[in-house]
């Protein structure tokens, strides 16, 4: 295939999709698919819910078109394939989304089509599990009538500073030509440049342990700011006093949320425990991550307890709950493992937050939150995410929405260690 002639197909319109069907679109032909009817309106009208991309960018993307076709697809010869890959309840990997996507992609592929992926999975899985359901469906052999490649995002909801141009991009192909085309594709839009992989298993590989060596990085500053509370120290300053030295990773205790960071780290345990190999230290920092919410709520608890409220029907206020500030993203919030756990000592909890949905975290977490806020109700307040709407709020603002007597806990420290009760 000659790079003239590529007409690329994006597969999911989510926060990874659409950033890249807009930056291709402004250079080539593209068509935006997503089995979302809702969503492709939505981007028609020039509106992205996500906030990833804004009104001018989608107006600047001229060659982009947006469908909810199946058929519309047939005409395309490159596709992308962005769809979600979330884990289940027993924490093993969710492949639905990607075995529907290559099933659907099946009826429409033809002799000389290339499928690259860019959903983050265990190593093994391009090859192992798409690529089969698509040869199924289609009745096409693999690496003779048509070919993958594979270049895992990197996308980081909300961040508009690394957007996707100058992150630098994995890639890798089936074949060392289809590699060496893949990479030439992404460096039309990729001004931080590629890096070309040897395989797919590679690719997959790298981009599946970069979230999980954050998380257990994260894991550890958890696990400090545990023994620093029942030490009575001040977390954050023996976070600043250690670094100092020059080879200190900065990293805050938090909450670990989001569609990756607490998502990928089951992708390569899952894999391991297939091939015979138990995992323990990422599991060990899974633990403690996936403990965060129920531990701050405890600590709220004992706080409230200390200052003589009644725990009983207290009424809490939680100010946030996406799963990082400034972002409207509430997939696997841990947010919401704070509040069950604040409601099983019954207690009455409100959310509010000026960024999420209200419609999706009703849809999602059965939860409704709140639109407008009281002054002088709350025995506690909650500052559960670092918006910058928060930030401006100040002390004396939040403060006004509790009582005369009230516990605030800055778990993301939005305001200085004097002004705020408890801090994570």
């Amino acid at each position: 295939m000659k790079m003239e002639n590529a007409r690329i197909a994006v597969i999911g319109l989510g926060y990874v999709g659409l950033p890249l069907a807009v930056e291709f679109g402004k250079h080539r032909e593209v068509l935006g698919f997503d089995i979302n009817q809702k969503r492709i309106e939505e981007l028609k009208q020039g509106h992205d819910f996500t906030l990833e991309v804004d009104e001018a960018s989608l107006k600047s993307a001229t060659h982009l078109a947006y469908t909810c076709e199946i058929k519309n697809l047939a005409d395309y010869n490159v596709y992308i394939v962005t769809v979600p890959t979330p884990i289940d309840e027993s924490n093993a990997p969710d492949l639905t989304p990607l075995r529907k996507a290559s099933a659907m992609l099946a009826t429409v592929i033809k002799p000389g089509d290339l499928v690259i992926y860019e959903s983050t999975v265990y190593p093994g899985a391009t090859e192992e599990v798409c690529i089969p359901v698509i040869e199924q469906g289609s009745g096409l052999q693999y690496n003779k009538d048509f070919y993958a490649g594979y270049s895992p995002e990197r996308i980081n909801p909300g961040d508009k500073v690394n957007t996707l141009t100058k992150i630098k991009k994995i890639t890798s192909g089936s074949t060392p030509e289809i590699a060496q085309f893949v990479d030439e594709l992404y460096r039309s839009i990729i001004t931080a440049g590629t890096h070309l992989a040897s395989n797919i298993k590679v690719a997959e590989a790298a981009k599946v342990i970069e979230n999980t060596q954050r998380d257990l990085n994260i894991a550890i500053i958890n696990e400090f700011a545990k023994i620093f509370n029942i030490l009575n120290i001040d977390t954050q300053e023996v976070l600043e006093a250690a670094g100092t030295k020059w080879n200190f990773l900065p990293f805050k205790p938090g909450l670990v949320g989001g569609h990756c960071i607490s998502v990928d780290p089951y992708y390569l345990t899952y894999k391991a425990k297939e091939v015979g190999y138990q995992p323990e230290v990422i599991l060990a920092g899974r633990r403690i991550n996936d403990g965060m919410g129920q531990y701050t709520a405890t600590q709220l608890v004992k706080a409230v307890s200390r200052k003589k409220i009644h725990i009983d029907e207290a009424r809490v206020l939680v100010l946030g709950f996406t799963f990082k500030g400034d972002c409207p993203d509430v997939r696997n919030t841990k947010i919401i493992d704070m509040i069950k756990e604040l409601e099983s000592f019954n207690m009455n909890v409100d959310v509010f937050d000026p960024w999420a949905e209200p419609e999706e975290v009703e849809h999602e977490y059965g939860l409704k939150l709140e639109t407008d806020l009281l002054e002088g109700v709350y025995d506690a307040i909650v500052l559960a995410v670092d918006h910058s709407d928060f930030k401006h709020w100040g002390e004396e603002k939040i403060r006004a929405l509790g009582k005369e007597k009230h516990v605030l806990y800055d778990v993301k420290h939005v305001l200085a260690k004097h002004e705020s009760d408890l801090r994570l």
